[in-house]
Parts: C-alpha cells; structure tokens; sequence
C-alpha cells in the first residue's frame, strides 16, 4: 500500500499517519549501505564491514559508536590493520562465543578476518504486512566452521528492531558455539571535549544468581565505581566513566538499558532467557567499558591519541545459549532494539514490548473521585495510551480518552493525562499502548489507586 492509499486508510479508520518501513541502497559517511527508515528510525548498515549495524538513528539522535578515524574508509584485502590489528569500525556486529586463545573451542578474535571484518552478502527482502527487512549472510569461517546468517526488521511506525540471527555448522564435524551480539554505543559528551557526564546504564539482576554478587567482573578493578547494585530495583546500575571493566550476569529479566541523561534517550536491547540452558562464562549479558586502566594481572591500557583504541564507548552484548551443531545444522537467536526518547536523566525501572518505565507508575485519590498520577514512560511505537480503570476483582470499570505517543516524545502521566477520576470501587489502573491502528500493543506499568 503506497503512502496516499496509508494516508486515506488512516483517515477512514481515525487512526495516526504511519510512514511505510522501506529498504534503499545508499551511502553512510563514504561507505555503500543498506537503510531501513520508517519516518521514526532509521538503521544504517554497510554489509562490506563484517556485516555492521553501523547506526542506529531516532529523530536525528544517533546511537552508535562510529570510529572517525575509519569513517568513510574502505578495508584492505587483508581485512585487518598494517601489523594485522583489528580495525574496529564500531556499530554492532556478530561474534562466536566463546572468547579467548587457549584452544579451538574458543573463537581468538578480534582481530578476525572472516566474521568481524570479512564482507558480507547483503540483500534487501521484499516483506508483506508493514515491515522492511534486510538479510546479511557472512562467508563460511574455516577456523569456527560456522557462517553467520543475520535478518534485521524494522516494522511501521515503530521504534522497534527486530533481529535475527542464525549459525550454521559448514564443516564437516561437530561445533559448539554460542551467538553473541555486541553493540557500541557512543557515550561521549557529543561536543568534542571527552566522556558524557550523564551516560548510565540499567541491567536486572537474577535473584537466584549464581554469582555472589548477582554479576562477576571479567576484567578491571573488581572494586571499579561505575557500577553499584541497586538493591530496592534488583539492578545493576552503570556510570561510565572510561575505567576499563566488563562484567558478566545471568540476567533472566530480557533487557538491557542504555541512557544518555544529557539527551534524554534510552536504548534497550531485549532478549530471551532460557532457564537451565547453559551460557558462555555463566552469562547471558556482558557490558564491557572502553576506558584506562589495568584490564587484568596488572597489564594496563595506554591512552590513545585517537579514538580508535580508547573511545568513549560501551558495549551492551547479548550471548544465547551454547550449542552443539552437527554438520549442517542451524541454530538462531532473536532479540529486538527498542529505542526512545525519554526527556531527561532518569533511570529505567522496567521494560515491556510497549514502553520503558523511566518513573514509577502511581495514583493517589484526591478530592471528589480524581486522581493525581504520577509516572514517566518511553514508548516504542507510535499510537495511543489509555488509562484502563479497573475494580477490586480485576473487572474493568471505565476506559480514559486516548492521549497520542509516540517514541521521540516521553510519556509523562501529569500532562498527558491531567485529569482523571474513579469510582469508589476502583482499585487498580492499567496503561495499555496502542499502536498506530488501534492495536493493543501491550500493558506499560500498572499500580494500585491509593488514598490521600
């Protein structure tokens, strides 16, 4: 359906002007790309570099880390740097997992010529019912025995990234590996003079952990001050401050969120546990810190006078499970970018398919059955919000007027919905999303009405 034809059937239905996802071929900062846009979003991704999501853009706010120094440039024929460095472009990539060198099983990069910096085949997909699609496939790794098939979606009127990933086993003997997805969000001042003052991550911590802490230190100071544990919200909470660390948790909440407080916008990276599964290094989520400092028995960074070794950055990885393929066999992982404007530096308590919930949702009775709220969302879709009213056993009672969302605009209870009442026998409210044409998308936060 073309963009008149979305427009009048928006209009008949009462419902908001979505822009239609499309896929183009075009150029990124010098480099041939792939874009995925809807009129919300916009991801840009160059196949020729191991296959990068090189951006990920809402309202002209990017998200990703884009080395300057490799900006524009095209890799070598040997895919790696004069002395066989790793030519970290940034965005986000595929990895094997697990890391390290001291034996077959373990993938030795980067640097890696294949997978990380090799290119990959890309090719945009044709998709029915609201979406845009592009599909990357790696070559076949000698050293793994796997390739990597990759399809990144981006639906209407969303700002939501929907991927898929699949491994393939091209040798000719058993493999076991895990899928990793590492992503490097810029977490500069973006002025030009160093590190982002306000730049703070939030990741559920697994009650039942297996980890003392509820998260191990895989390298830095095990005392390091960027992270802290917020026990009241069950979270691990990160303040970059380009000290050299990376942890690990068995995170079984499913998301991951990223906040540039000086902007306010939050980037959520949402994923599936799966209980009893086994991980690499016991963890389904790592968040690696480039900075200063002793990374492990004693050895130390050095500062870069670029910011291609020290950038100000994080990674947010998502691991799946281990597993073990037979020649020829697949195995594929999903897992989604939600992405949003929040408005300024609050932390992130929850996280549904419908929205993040920057502040808690709350409702007190005031004078003559209103209700004072209070409570501050981002939310992932373009569409409406309703506030559902609902009695002691769960019955809905009434229904709010809707009030428009949308992701580069926060929610905010107090002005969105400045004036609501309730009956007597209310007891709960709900704060469902609808996207753009009328579809529940799903419930934001609910909380008990309380009285004065």
């Amino acid at each position: 359906m073309n963009v008149i034809l979305r427009a009048f059937a928006a209009f008949l239905c009462g419902s908001i002007m979505l822009y239609p996802a499309q896929a183009r071929h075009g150029t990124y900062k010098g480099w041939h790309s792939l874009s995925l846009s809807n009129g919300t979003i916009e991801i840009q991704i160059v196949p020729d570099l191991g296959g990068r999501i090189i951006q990920c853009s809402l309202g002209g706010y990017d998200y990703l880390w884009v080395n300057p120094v490799l900006a524009g440039k095209a890799p070598p024929p040997s895919r790696l740097g004069p002395n066989g460095e790793w030519l970290n472009y940034g965005g986000d990539k595929l990895w094997p997992a697990p890391q390290g060198r001291n034996g077959s099983d373990q993938w030795p990069g980067p640097p890696d010529a294949v997978l990380d910096g090799g290119p990959y085949e890309g090719s945009i997909l044709q998709e029915p019912g609201g979406q845009a699609s592009v599909k990357l496939v790696s070559q076949k790794d000698t050293y793994t025995g796997i390739q990597f098939t990759r399809t990144i979606t981006v639906p209407d009127g969303s700002s939501r990234v929907l991927l898929h990933a699949t491994m393939t086993n091209v040798d000719t003997k058993p493999r076991r590996w895990s899928i990793w997805s590492v992503t490097e969000l810029d977490a500069s001042s973006r002025t030009g003079d160093g590190v982002n003052p306000d730049y703070r991550g939030y990741i559920p911590v697994n009650p039942q952990s297996h980890f003392p802490r509820g998260y191990t230190t895989l390298y830095g100071d095990e005392s390091n001050p960027e992270f802290a544990l917020d026990p009241h919200h069950h979270l691990l909470q990160t303040h970059y401050e380009r000290k050299v660390a990376k942890v690990g948790l068995d995170s079984r909440e499913g998301w991951v969120a990223n906040v540039d407080g000086t902007r306010g916008y939050v980037f959520v990276h949402a994923f599936h546990f799966q209980p009893g599964r086994e991980y690499p290094e016991g963890s389904s989520v790592e968040y690696w810190m480039y900075g200063l400092g002793k990374i492990s028995s004693g050895k130390a960074t050095e500062k870069s006078t670029t910011d291609t070794e020290t950038p100000y950055a994080i990674e947010t990885e998502l691991l799946a499970p281990l597993e073990t393929l037979q020649p020829g066999q697949s195995a594929s992982f999903d897992y989604e970018w939600r992405v949003a404007r929040i408005g300024g530096s609050v932390p992130i308590l929850d996280c549904t398919a419908a929205g993040c919930t920057a502040e808690a949702f709350a409702a007190r009775r005031a004078s003559h059955g209103a209700l004072i709220l209070s409570g501050r969302f981002g939310v992932f879709d373009s569409g409406s919000a309703r506030l559902r009213i609902l009695d002691g056993g769960g019955k809905q009672l009434s229904e709010t007027a809707p009030a428009r969302i949308s992701p580069d605009q926060p929610l905010v209870m107090q002005k969105d919905f400045p004036r609501v009442s309730a009956p007597a026998n209310a007891r709960t409210l709900e704060l469902v999303a609808y996207d753009g044409q009328g579809k529940a998308i799903g419930t934001l936060a609910r909380c008990p009405i309380t009285n004065r």
